[in-house]
């Protein structure tokens, strides 16, 4: 794993990018060779550059650069899927900047060739690198759950691929018991270091006092060139989320992230209104189809008006497409939308399915309410409920709240406070480490939840 931009991202799927990145433009340059199209005998940079461009946003919007793996047949499925994505998206490109057009035979040929490079590419690249790929090798110093919960962590299958779990080395609860002992087990650390040849040790310990952590070898494996991460540090990069049960208000202060700056506010605010105004002109269409379809269903209004919390706590109400019968909550008592919920219209079931219930909500962030990108805003009856039961959920409102956020495009729909507690967490994550880039990268994978309905209810 390394950090860009403050988000952590796979050595080993940046490296596949790469790869692909390479073969597709290769493609275009070989398909130009083959149909003769470019007489003037110079490079096709320009088009080769566009329709690799466009071909690795529409994979990576259909998930095929995730990190856990996922069987031939899928992968061959969300390919087609992403082409046919790619294909809409270039003939926009085309009409917009005529300059990179690129001819029909041309396009057959780059296409049959880059969808054949990429399947053969992922299956070699994969192969190789589940055996020959060099693994972390991880100790877990530590005790109790949360030793063991990293333990189970470091032996599912989508770490396995980049991690490997070395061993456990206890610590004792309580060092006052014998002083003797601890200084023992404090000089062990080193030489189970060297003998499992660990690159990293997870420091899983919930009380630290009382010198039962040993500094000092830490310290010398740290100036060796092993990497010493608390757990949060750890979770925070192998899950993108930061964990309640491990949090300390003393984490967030000291450490990095949590930061907000002028300058980032103004970058974020032009990319909201950018974002926005494109998407309404692009969805206004669809968007007035869905309307009518509400209307034939079941009557008027059609639109759906709601309060919410935003920003440091100040209400608004938010701005939806109904996929409600009327008065879906006639007893005036707020709850959450269920599975199969009753109160959900025919119409309304497609629409939250497909996302388009939210477009209206574009012009809470032209207003400034909401931003694109964000923690998503919910009730304030669900928030006082959240705010007394979950820590640090108010946290989560020290940005502006978003259309789509990292949460929905990582986690499911949330309907209990259990789940809030787990959406939370990634929330959390979203709020340390937001950029513009993470921005980019969360409107890419919304794709894929439009497209394949994840976490719809």
């Amino acid at each position: 794993m390394i950090r860009l931009f403050n988000h952590y991202l796979s050595v080993r799927l940046l490296l596949l990018t790469a790869l692909e990145a390479f073969v597709v433009f290769q493609s275009v340059v070989l398909g130009f060779d083959l149909r003769e199209a470019n007489p003037r005998g110079d490079s096709p940079l320009l088009e080769a550059t566009t329709f690799t461009a466009v071909m690795l946003l529409s994979m990576s919007a259909l998930g095929l650069y995730q990190i856990h793996a996922e069987p031939f047949r899928t992968t061959v499925h969300r390919l087609l899927i992403a082409y046919g994505l790619a294909l809409l998206c270039v003939s926009l490109v085309f009409y917009l900047f005529p300059e990179t057009y690129i001819g029909r035979g041309v396009l057959a040929w780059s296409t049959l060739l880059a969808l054949a490079s990429v399947l053969l590419l992922r299956t070699v690249f994969f192969r190789l690198t589940d055996v020959g790929l060099p693994k972390r090798r991880v100790l877990v110093l530590g005790n109790g759950a949360e030793a063991e919960e990293v333990i189970r962590y470091l032996h599912e299958g989508a770490s396995r691929k980049s991690v490997q779990y070395a061993g456990l080395y206890p610590v004792m609860p309580d060092a006052s018991e014998s002083r003797e002992a601890l200084k023992l087990s404090h000089d062990g650390l080193r030489h189970t270091v060297e003998e499992l040849r660990v690159s990293e040790i997870v420091v899983a310990v919930r009380e630290r006092r009382g010198g039962v952590l040993p500094l000092r070898r830490l310290l010398d494996c740290r100036l060796r060139g092993i990497k010493v991460m608390d757990l949060q540090s750890f979770y925070e990069r192998e899950q993108g989320v930061l964990h309640i049960d491990n949090m300390r208000a003393s984490w967030m202060i000291f450490g990095n992230g949590f930061g907000q700056s002028f300058t980032r506010d103004v970058v974020k605010r032009l990319f909201d209104v950018g974002v926005s105004l494109a998407l309404i002109v692009l969805t206004l269409p669809l968007l007035l189809v869905a309307m009518i379809a509400i209307v034939i269903e079941s009557g008027m209004p059609i639109l759906y008006t709601q309060e919410r919390v935003g920003e440091g706590g100040r209400r608004f109400r938010i701005v939806k497409l109904r996929t409600m019968v009327q008065n879906a909550e006639a007893d005036g008592k707020p709850r959450w939308a269920g599975l199969r919920d009753a109160r959900i219209t025919r119409v309304g079931a497609c629409l939250r399915r497909t996302r388009i219930d939210e477009l209206p909500q574009l012009w809470n962030v032209l207003r400034g309410d909401m931003s694109f990108v964000g923690p998503r805003p919910e009730r304030p009856y669900f928030v006082e409920q959240l705010t007394e039961k979950i820590p640090f959920y108010d946290v989560r409102h020290s940005v502006k709240p978003g259309v789509t956020g990292w949460a929905q495009v990582r986690h499911t729909y949330t309907s209990t406070v259990e789940e809030g507690m787990v959406k939370l967490q990634y929330d959390l994550y979203y709020v340390k480490n937001h950029s513009l880039f993470l921005d980019l990268m969360i409107l890419v994978e919304t794709v894929q939840v439009v497209l394949l309905g994840k976490g719809a209810r």
